[in-house]
């Protein structure tokens, strides 16, 4: 057999060949979208275990995953999600699912922290409030509440309104894990002096803050304004 007979099958080998396997690192705000996917495998590897995330198929210890290879996917092609409590036990485990053949593993970056972080809310409530009617000359009131659901420090960086009709004010602009704060909200249709806030109105507040799952917070308010 000649050289280039040799090389030509070599050749053949090489494209006909298993492609390297992958690590592909994920946010924990794609965690959802990829684990609706059907044929995606999640799994958890932390040690102790924990309480597993959303559609978890099995929870093997990062270091035994070899011993339990009957409990992972027998299809080497099948992705697998691969996460823990932190992002340390499922780093080993990625590196240890590619030597064992899986071609392409999606490791949860900061695990189950940063996923319990990210789906926390910080939320504000009632979305919208309706005043009905209004009388021109008259200052509607309301509250509304901001809650800092996460588990890290909120600070408001601004407040703002669409209108200058409308204003809003809070009495803390620092809320810790689980605080809340009242924004009291008032609307003057006759702060313009002019027929521009007559009829059928809506007015939106605008809270920004420093969480970057929560850039800015938006309500509404409504009112039918009138005159005698």
């Amino acid at each position: 057999m000649g050289l280039l007979t040799l090389a030509i099958i070599g050749l053949i080998i090489v494209k006909a060949g298993h492609r390297p396997g992958r690590i592909i690192m994920i946010q924990s705000q794609d965690y959802d979208n990829l684990t609706s996917q059907d044929d995606v495998f999640v799994l958890n590897v932390h040690v102790p275990k924990q309480k597993p995330l959303p559609q978890t198929d099995e929870s093997i210890a990062y270091n035994l995953l070899s011993q339990n290879q009957a409990s992972l996917p027998e299809n080497k092609k099948t992705p697998i999600l691969v996460y823990c409590r932190s992002g340390s036990m499922s780093r080993i485990a990625a590196k240890q699912l590619l030597k064992m053949g899986y071609k392409t593993i999606y490791d949860l970056e900061g695990g189950v922290k940063a996923y319990e972080e990210s789906h926390a809310q910080v939320k504000l409530s009632p979305s919208e409030y309706g005043f009905g009617r209004v009388r021109y000359g008259d200052v509607a009131k309301t509250e509304f509440v901001l809650a800092n659901q996460t588990s890290s420090a909120l600070n408001i960086t601004r407040i703002s309104t669409s209108c200058g009709c409308t204003t809003a004010t809070v009495a803390d602009r620092q809320l810790k894990p689980g605080g809340s704060t009242v924004v009291k909200v008032k609307f003057n249709p006759a702060v313009h002096k002019d027929d521009s806030d007559l009829g059928q109105l809506t007015r939106t507040i605008f809270i920004d803050t420093d969480n970057p799952n929560y850039p800015r917070l938006i309500a509404k308010i409504t009112a039918d304004v009138y005159k005698n």
